[in-house]
């Protein structure tokens, strides 16, 4: 079965950290991009960052390095790490990709995150 869990996610307060986790099944992880995504309320959901199947990451909200994504090919896993949280970061995370073969998207199920003092 193919599937996305997403974990990590919790209450911050500003300038804190966080590091969410999706773990993968039922497809080629090694080979997949990954993605994470956000989504605040009342807004669209955004790509935070992307990171190919060779390690090549792109960061899109963030210019100051605040956001780093990386992945464990050998535990099927993508990781978000976030740091000097602030308000404006809280929102629903969801990992991402999409299948090798058939082109299907998958979503995770989402993980709250939520900044505040």
């Amino acid at each position: 079965q193919v599937q996305l869990v997403e974990s990590g996610g919790g209450l911050a307060r500003p300038g804190g950290s966080l590091t969410l986790s999706c773990v993968a099944a039922g497809f080629a992880f090694s080979r997949a991009r990954m993605n994470w995504y956000r989504q605040a309320p009342g807004k669209e959901r955004a790509l935070v960052a992307s990171i190919t199947d060779i390690g090549n990451t792109i960061t899109y909200v963030d210019r100051v390095g605040r956001f780093e994504v990386s992945r464990d090919n050998a535990k099927n896993t993508v990781y978000l790490e976030m740091n000097d949280l602030k308000p404006d970061d809280t929102a629903v995370y969801y990992c991402h990709t999409r299948l090798e073969i058939t082109d299907e998207e998958v979503w995770g199920q989402g993980t709250q995150v939520t900044v505040s003092s």
